[in-house]
């Protein structure tokens, strides 16, 4: 569906995106608030109501999780452009979504891993249709865009705001617990209570969307339309969605025969691992081979794959928020802030606070550049973001520094933390966006926006894979200052774990150098490629209305 203005009515942009925004605000208001406190919930003790597992496991876990939520936007950009619509994809996703939280609000462990898998499959029809909808209400040439973006990404991040607040409280305090006793009810059901909110967050985005959409013109609401390939042999969508659900499950069935089998969890993930990168490979190959129709598009492939190299970088960095920081928080950190208390959970908010505040400014900032004719190219920004993603953990060394066997350090540490991730994010995400629905060829809208979720689930992979790989590195090479931690379980067994969180962070810093600089290396060719493949530029007054 090719992109057409729309009235102005919202911020100044078209007042379609006010649907959108508060669709995205509240879908991902259901999954930060569940991120929050998964990683807690997997590791909790059984007697506190969790899981019970290893936090390598709970690395595992929200590795190939966080993985398969993004990587099923490719299948489901492609549904949506083909057969679907991105407007009823949308629809489709968040009621699959909301039916996903229910289930992990049951308070069975039996529904942990089906409730993921639920959540994995509406995600994948919601997440890159809703983005690629927002692309649809603007010009290809139109300069709003990116700043649109931006305001669509403060939609994400309001949800991420108030979550964990939300969701953290009545999934892992002591204050809902104790009403639960109050109430006659098993306290260590709080997770699911917690589980149970994001449901309702996912509904009311579900009842939004519906609402909403006569605002969006015929933005998304219809597939694209195949060109005639003389009578070539078509798939009926009822039959591809089976063939998706089956693979999932057989999938799904074939972990868990081979953990039961005795391969460890750390085989499945390696193996999981090296596929994402096999269908990496692939799609770009494929891409660039068989789909892309002149040099024009294939320019555009290469381009896409410097952006895709950016944001896996990137995200698997950033992303550890909700794995090894969270972890970090939960150990190192007093739970205490602006005077008050703050539960772990909580501090999980503080990036959607900071992009709250930032996120007006960068907007402007991006159209003043643009009017100016002074703005970054996308790789440019795409190297600042990986660099301050990186930079972030240097606020946190001296931190690293204070830590003792029974002192925890304050959390304002973590607020300069998210400040300066927050400042990459910025750089990198909503541009990213914008980019790649710009780089789309208008028949493969989703599609390519499932491409640029494909790299932040190889992102998330790596984020939940680092507190184990990069931890243990930095263990065996005993960099940085040594943090004993001591814990007693409820049974008085004492595990008394030594970790080097600062050497860690060191890994993780000159990774996000290496990548940086790479980067900026390549910003002039793709430059390069990115204007032969734009239209003519808009004459000087024009790009000033």
């Amino acid at each position: 569906m090719a992109a057409t203005a729309q009235p102005n009515g919202f911020l100044g942009h078209p007042r379609g995106l006010m649907t959108l925004f508060f669709t995205e605000m509240w879908e991902r208001f259901s999954y930060y608030g569940m991120r929050a406190f998964l990683v807690l919930y997997i590791v909790a003790a059984k007697d506190k109501g969790g899981l019970g597992e290893s936090p390598a496991t709970a690395g595992i876990i929200y590795a190939m999780y966080g993985s398969l939520v993004y990587l099923m936007s490719l299948p489901g950009g492609w549904l949506a452009d083909r057969y679907l619509g991105q407007r009823k994809a949308v629809l489709i996703g968040g009621v699959i979504i909301m039916l996903g939280h229910i289930t992990l609000a049951l308070p069975s462990e039996a529904a942990f891993l089906p409730g993921l898998g639920i959540i994995v499959l509406g995600t994948g029809l919601l997440k890159p249709n809703v983005s690629t909808i927002v692309g649809q209400l603007y010009a290809k040439t139109d300069i709003r865009r990116d700043a649109g973006y931006t305001i669509f990404y403060m939609g994400i991040n309001l949800g991420a705001a108030v979550a964990p607040f939300i969701c953290g409280y009545l999934a892992n305090t002591d204050g809902f617990r104790a009403h639960l006793v109050d109430w006659g009810l098993d306290p260590n059901s709080a997770w699911h209570f917690g589980f149970g909110a994001a449901a309702v967050g996912m509904a009311l985005g579900v009842i939004q969307f519906w609402f909403g959409s006569r605002h969006m013109g015929d933005a998304g609401r219809y597939p694209t339309k195949p060109e005639s390939t003389g009578g070539g042999f078509k798939i009926p969508p009822f039959a591809l969605k089976v063939v998706i659900g089956a693979i999932a499950i057989i999938t799904a069935f074939t972990f868990w025969r081979l953990d039961a089998a005795g391969v460890s969890k750390k085989t499945i993930a390696d193996s999981f691992g090296f596929g994402l990168a096999v269908v990496a490979i692939a799609v770009f190959w494929i891409m660039h081979r068989e789909i892309a129709r002149n040099d024009d598009e294939r320019r555009r492939v290469r381009a896409m794959a410097v952006l895709f190299f950016g944001c896996l970088s990137f995200f698997g960095i950033f992303e550890q928020a909700g794995s090894t920081i969270n972890l970090f928080t939960d150990h190192y950190v007093k739970p205490t802030l602006f005077f008050v208390d703050f539960d772990t959970t909580y501090y999980q908010s503080i990036n959607a606070g900071w992009i709250m505040i930032l996120a007006p400014i960068f907007a402007a900032l991006w159209i003043a550049l643009a009017k100016a004719r002074k703005e970054p190219d996308p790789v440019t920004k795409f190297a600042l973001g990986v660099l301050l993603a990186g930079l972030a953990f240097v606020v946190l060394l001296p931190a690293c520094g204070t830590i003792a066997d029974d002192v925890k350090v304050s959390g304002y540490w973590l607020v300069g933390f998210y400040f300066v991730s927050t400042l990459g994010e910025l750089c990198l995400s909503p541009v990213g966006l914008s980019v790649m629905n710009k780089l789309a060829p208008d028949r493969l809208a989703g599609f390519v926006m499932g491409i640029w979720f494909l790299a932040i689930s190889i992102g998330l992979y790596i984020a939940g894979r680092a507190g184990e790989e990069v931890g243990s590195l930095a263990n065996h090479l005993e960099l940085g200052r040594p943090v004993t931690l001591v814990e007693q379980a409820k049974d008085g067994a004492i595990t008394i774990t030594t970790t080097y969180p600062a050497g860690m962070f060191y890994l993780l810093i000159a990774f996000t150098v290496v990548v940086a600089g790479a980067l900026f290396a390549m910003a002039g060719p793709v430059k390069r490629m990115l204007a032969a493949s734009e239209p003519a530029e808009l004459p000087a007054a024009k790009l000033a209305d």
